[in-house]
């Protein structure tokens, strides 16, 4: 059987109502991917939340301190799951991601997340699976 993970990317608050840079239907992005993470919970699947904080001192949003950063509550972060912090899109640079999903022997990803038109070629790229 193939080890399956489910990554939930960047699901935090400066994305939703009131955050500095608030997406356009977040909360109905955020239920499916809740419905996800409940599933893989219930089946104790292994899952992860990556979380974005700015390294540059004068970024507009996922400020360093700030409760922008906070997965939103939506998807609520447990503790003893998985957080990855990342500090650009890419969210296997520079992180622990690799290793995590190699320590728990996956071969297959389920993602899921806000602004995963960037976010998900990116990951594609870092793994040789995409060109763009």
């Amino acid at each position: 059987m193939m080890e399956t993970a489910l990554l939930l990317i960047d699901i935090q608050n400066d994305y939703f109502p009131g955050g500095k840079m608030e997406l356009v239907n977040p909360l109905v992005a955020a239920k499916k991917a809740y419905s996800l993470l409940q599933c893989f919970r219930k089946h104790g699947g292994w899952h992860a939340h990556i979380q974005h904080v700015s390294l540059k001192p004068d970024a507009a949003f996922f400020i360093s301190g700030d409760r922008g950063t906070d997965i939103h509550d939506s998807v609520a972060h447990f503790e003893g799951e998985p957080l990855v912090q990342k500090h650009y899109p890419n969210s296997f640079r520079e992180t622990n991601l690799l290793e995590l999903l190699q320590g728990w022997g996956i071969e297959r990803v389920i993602i899921t997340g806000m602004m995963t038109e960037q976010v998900i070629s990116l990951l594609a790229m870092e793994r040789g699976g995409g060109n763009g």
